[in-house]
């Protein structure tokens, strides 16, 4: 069963195997937590999406799917991107963020890692209710094969819904 930790700061600072990426579906970079990663992680990364964007995912990455590429100058191995879904009150889509979660988990562990950090997914510029994400994500990573889960929060506010119990 996984160690599940919950931190305040900087997910492109974090020293774990596995980094999730909060991409938009271009995997061309983005602003927030997209645009953090390829800025810190250097062009490695995005070189790597734009041979995904040239092979299988020429249409980009659907919303809950999950790819990896290198984690450029990270600390971390390999980047895992997913996209996330734009918040609804007329459509459920939490089996989307769900997916988000489990699909990363399921290329991280494919990976061999041992330890991955996660953003909030989908809170930021899709509007994602903060409690209703975290109480989805800690559901998704629950039952997980993986040594260590880690939530690598932008704020206190963020970080006091997920480590709510």
């Amino acid at each position: 069963m996984a160690t599940i930790e919950y931190v305040l700061g900087d997910i492109t600072a974090q020293e774990v195997d596995v980094i999730v990426n909060a991409a938009n579906s271009s995997l061309l970079g983005g602003g927030r937590v997209d645009g953090a990663i390829h800025r810190r992680g250097g062009p490695e990364i995005l070189a790597e999406c734009r041979r995904l964007r040239a092979g299988h995912y020429g249409g980009g990455l659907r919303t809950g799917q999950a790819v990896a590429t290198t984690a450029g100058r990270l600390k971390a191995r390999w980047v895992v991107h997913t996209v996330g879904p734009v918040w609804s009150d007329a459509e459920d889509r939490s089996q989307f963020l769900e997916d988000c979660h489990r699909n990363s988990l399921a290329v991280a562990t494919g990976l061999g890692a041992t330890s991955i950090a996660f953003p909030a997914i989908s809170t930021g510029i899709y509007r994602w209710p903060v409690d209703s994400a975290a109480r989805i994500a800690r559901k998704a990573v629950r039952d997980a094969e993986i040594d260590l889960i880690r939530f690598v929060l932008f704020d206190q506010a963020t970080y006091d819904a997920f480590a709510r119990p």
